[in-house]
């Protein structure tokens, strides 16, 4: 029995495709994923471009939805030696073993801008990937190249306008990552904040049109927890690299060490554009 209670939709997805069964912080992600592929209402048979799709957490959700009829082409950039407790080359490679595998083409160690599209995709999908980009120009060439190759793009992250207190320690956590990752060269998964409005903005200049946006629930994932153990263990570095910022970096440590009886993760924003 997970800490969390699982729905009808994750139930499904795991008595049909036998994925993770004994694997209770799994489940939790998955949820929460299928909750997001949802959101992005894609079609049935559809062909999808997922970017960034890492150890495969949505894309497991969106071959899912899609149905037996569809195809998601997953793109990563990392090497499949990534991640951890599973690697990216071990958590792909369970998923395309098991009854879902058929619809889904992981391509690892890949380059989006190398890689050749020659029929355009119904709909691109980021998911919790865009924080891993260095700067903004870098994700708006990713989201113009897009506009070349699909007719809709479906995008979802970590919502900073957090709306509970218990939420503030992981905004404060993420916010000491990524100005952490502006001063000491790093592979962790913050290096740029993009909130919600700047996303719809690079999503504009990219050419895309707004269809809608929307927020979907992600307090009860682990996430907030992993990001404040991880910003603690950087503490020190991150002062002895940038000790002019050491009044800004103890206050926020501060808060995101404050005492509370619950520590809660942002949500996610779901964005939606053609």
């Amino acid at each position: 029995m997970t800490a969390v209670q699982l729905n009808d939709q994750t139930t499904s997805f795991l008595n049909e495709h036998k994925l993770y069964e004994n694997d209770e912080i799994q489940q939790i992600q998955l949820q929460h994923r299928i909750s997001l592929a949802e959101a992005f209402q894609l079609p049935k048979g559809g062909r999808i471009l997922e970017i960034g799709c890492g150890q495969g957490d949505t894309t497991m959700a969106i071959a899912h939805l899609i149905g037996e009829g569809g195809n998601v082409v997953a793109i990563d950039n990392a090497s499949r030696d990534y991640g951890a407790p599973f690697t990216l080359g071990e958590a792909t490679n369970h998923i395309l073993q098991s009854s879902i595998g058929k619809r889904i083409s992981f391509h690892l160690e890949t380059d989006f801008n190398d890689f050749e599209v020659s029929t355009p995709f119904d709909v691109a999908v980021f998911s919790h990937s865009s924080w891993y980009f260095k700067n903004p120009n870098e994700l708006l060439g990713f989201l113009k190249r897009l506009r070349l190759v699909t007719k809709r793009i479906c995008f979802a992250e970590w919502d900073l306008h957090f709306t509970e207190m218990p939420q503030r320690s992981h905004f404060c956590a993420v916010s000491i990552l990524a100005l952490y990752s502006k001063f000491v060269e790093n592979e962790g998964n913050v290096q740029t904040l993009f909130n919600k409005t700047h996303i719809q903005q690079l999503l504009e200049q990219a050419g895309f049109h707004i269809e809608k946006q929307m927020t979907v629930d992600a307090t009860f994932l682990p996430d907030a927890k992993w990001e404040i153990d991880y910003a603690n263990t950087i503490q020190e570095e991150f002062v002895e690299a940038a000790p002019h910022l050491k009044p800004f970096l103890f206050s926020y440590y501060e808060l995101m060490n404050e005492p509370q009886d619950d520590v809660l993760s942002l949500n996610s924003f779901v964005i939606t554009a053609t």
